[in-house]
């Protein structure tokens, strides 16, 4: 399929999705969050994607929402139900990320502002250039931090970092976002895409399931006791232990030798 606001590639287990309006910093719109619905739901459904990288083109990873969006417009003077921008479109979009069935990362090359930190907080590592940055921007233009910032945020960095964020508004540095816990690492620019390269083959060839189930499982800890939490971990590994995969680890284990696995 031809996309126009975004680029969309698969080699060798590893896609990439690129948001692609580097004009207007890579934000958001509705023809990009249809765009974006198709091909995660193709990465949903090709079982030879074994991870996603999620980036940004040009200087910006995204600078959130476009304002200047039909969607956002004011309609015979009468300010547009945002709401139903969020519940119709970010809210699909962080589910379909946390639901997605391969590893995911954020390469987080430039500004993530506003949606397009928290798209890029919904993914399973974000791995950050030093010249890139983050910022909470909705106290700003009188609206709270939305797809999924006021979940993110608290859990990643505490709620005093969080509120900081939130209520002033203040840009977070790479290197800080490394320091603080809000990402999982933060790359020189010279480095940046090599490093990426490397994590994302590293991830195509690990054992796929078992990351999505690690995902899952962390996801959902804050909201169970411990033995809740016990009894997931059980049913987890019991379904891992009869997966291919963990008959290859083990084997390779046995042998001193590097595991072929296949996801499975």
């Amino acid at each position: 399929m031809n996309f126009e606001t975004i680029s969309f590639s698969v080699d060798a287990g590893i896609a990439r999705l690129t948001l692609n309006r580097p004009d207007k910093l890579n934000s958001f719109t509705g023809e990009m969050h249809a765009e974006l619905r198709v091909a995660l739901d193709s990465i949903q459904n090709d079982t030879s994607v074994r991870v996603l990288v999620l980036t940004g083109a040009g200087r910006a990873f995204s600078a959130g929402q476009d304002l200047a969006d039909p969607a956002m417009a004011a309609v015979d003077g009468k300010m547009p139900d945002i709401g139903n921008v969020v519940e119709a479109c970010y809210k699909p979009l962080i589910l379909r990320l946390q639901n997605l069935r391969v590893p995911t990362i954020a390469a987080v090359n430039g500004i993530a502002a506003g949606a397009g930190a928290s798209v890029a907080l919904a993914c399973d590592l974000v791995i950050a250039s030093k010249s890139a940055s983050f910022l909470q921007a909705f106290s700003k233009i009188g609206l709270i931090p939305d797809t999924g910032g006021t979940w993110f945020l608290p859990q990643r960095v505490g709620m005093a970092r969080a509120m900081g964020l939130a209520l002033l508004a203040d840009k977070l540095p790479a290197e800080k976002a490394a320091d603080w816990g809000l990402i999982w690492e933060c790359t020189e620019d010279a480095d940046f895409s090599a490093r990426i390269d490397a994590l994302a083959q590293q991830l195509s060839t690990a054992p796929t399931k078992a990351l999505v189930r690690t995902r899952q499982a962390m996801h959902a800890a804050p909201g169970h006791t411990l033995e809740q939490q016990l009894s997931m971990e059980g049913g987890f590994m019991r379904e891992l232990g009869w997966s291919p995969d963990y008959a290859e680890g083990v084997a390779a284990f046995m042998a001193k030798r590097a595991p072929n696995f296949t996801g499975a």
